[in-house]
């Protein structure tokens, strides 16, 4: 498991200032494993970059629809006013006479010539022919906005209709990300670039299956050819120790060599558990994360004891989405590195509870001081901070809270860890609920 440092100033060349001197902070910002946020739309480039929300393609192609249709209308409605207009000044003007008497006409106009009745008889013809087009316009304007909405919805049902392979690719894409391999698209239909797209995402995803169905297989033979050889040596190590009559020299070797194979034994079942805990996983079920915790502590106990270290609990109901197993194996990691990583008469605090979308899961402990400019690398498979020591076997092998990460990985949670002022570390890990 990751280690901890030990307290800086001792004679590994740590800098001075007494056993609790923490090293000095570098001038970038720490990086911590927080949290993921919920993800929101952020407007990017493009035409439609203005929109609060994201642009769907549906919704494009109904734009694209309806304004097409939108200009063609607007274009149509302005060469027929132009050619309306053209007809009606080319309708000729009546010609009367004029008969000598003056007369009123029903606008209040008195006529008293020819020349004043042929100027009263062209303004009324024009009068008459900008009322024609004005109401020629409107009726224009009206039906071109009454078919607009028309051309917008039969848009939008034209591009669903258009999408529907899309949105059921999209659907078996996710059903395959969060339960089975075995599922596919199947798409049935003209043989054109959508059907094409499905049937490239089935060959991938039967290659994938192959793919994983194989490295399943491999970890399962992998760990039967791992963990004999490893056993077989145990056994023989045993039954060498219990002769009383091997020297105390052959007594200590095969002490020695009893505790190397176990921490191989560790480094084996920690690598296949990563192996297998790195996948998402397909099958989820609903558990009690109270109940993972408490299995978690009694198996802990006993070493706790040992250390001199106390294990505190605040375990509420939370019900979360997951593998019973690897949970707990979650869990237990964790306490077992704050217990290894402890100081004796310090403490372990392990609590859960109810979060908004799932449930959460605290190990809090004292230790010596991390910095928080070194968290990035403690979730790294044999990574461990400065000034760890290396050589010890009875703190695990380093791969403890990389299979925690991938544990939470594989459950779609997250995890962070934040320095306690006084020393140590406490672990925050939040998973899915079902």
């Amino acid at each position: 498991m990751t280690t901890p440092p030990r307290p800086a100033g001792g004679p590994s060349g740590a800098p001075a200032g007494g056993p609790r001197a923490v090293p000095p902070k570098p001038v970038h910002p720490p990086n911590q494993v927080r949290p993921r946020q919920p993800e929101t739309y952020v407007p990017g480039d493009g035409l439609l970059a203005w929109l609060p929300f994201r642009p769907t393609i549906r919704m494009r192609l109904t734009l694209l629809y309806g304004g097409m249709f939108l200009m063609a209308g607007v274009v149509l409605l302005l060469v027929m006013y132009f050619f309306v207009q053209q007809a009606l000044q080319q309708v000729g003007q009546p010609h009367l006479l004029f008969s000598g008497i003056p007369f009123r006409t029903q606008d209040n106009q008195i006529i008293t010539s020819q020349s004043a009745l042929d100027q009263w008889l062209n303004d009324q013809r024009s009068f008459q022919a900008g009322q024609a087009l004005n109401t020629l316009l409107r009726k224009l304007l009206t039906v071109l906005v009454c078919l607009a909405v028309i051309a917008f919805a039969a848009g939008y049902a034209m591009a669903g209709r258009v999408l529907r392979p899309l949105g059921r690719i999209t659907r078996t894409a996710r059903d395959v990300a969060s339960s089975d391999l075995h599922r596919r698209i199947e798409l049935d239909g003209p043989d054109d670039e959508l059907k094409e797209l499905a049937d490239t995402f089935d060959d991938m995803l039967d290659r994938l299956d192959r793919s994983f169905d194989s490295q399943r297989r491999f970890v399962a033979n992998a760990s039967h050819e791992l963990r004999t050889p490893l056993a077989i040596n145990r056994t023989l190590l045993e039954v060498q120790l219990s002769d009383p009559a091997a020297s105390p020299d052959l007594q200590q070797l095969g002490r020695t060599l009893l505790a190397t194979n176990e921490r191989s034994e560790q480094l084996v079942e920690g690598l296949l558990l990563l192996a297998r805990s790195e996948n998402e996983l397909t099958d989820r079920r609903p558990v009690e994360l109270s109940e993972v915790a408490t299995r978690a502590l009694e198996q802990t106990r006993s070493e706790a004891d040992k250390r001199e270290v106390e294990l505190r609990s605040k375990l509420d109901p939370a019900a979360v989405a997951g593998n019973g197993v690897l949970l707990e194996r979650l869990a237990l990691n964790l306490l077992q590195n704050a217990v290894r990583y402890n100081t004796p008469g310090g403490w372990v605090e392990l609590a859960t509870a109810t979060v908004p979308g799932g449930g959460e899961l605290v190990v809090s402990n004292t230790g010596p001081v991390v910095p928080g400019y070194e968290l990035e690398h403690i979730f790294e498979p044999f990574r461990r901070i400065k000034g760890a020591d290396r050589t010890r076997s009875d703190k695990g092998v380093g791969l403890g809270l990389s299979i925690v990460r991938s544990v939470v990985r594989a459950h779609g949670g997250t995890i962070e860890a934040t320095p306690r002022s006084g020393g140590g570390l406490t672990m925050r890990v939040r998973i899915p609920s079902p």
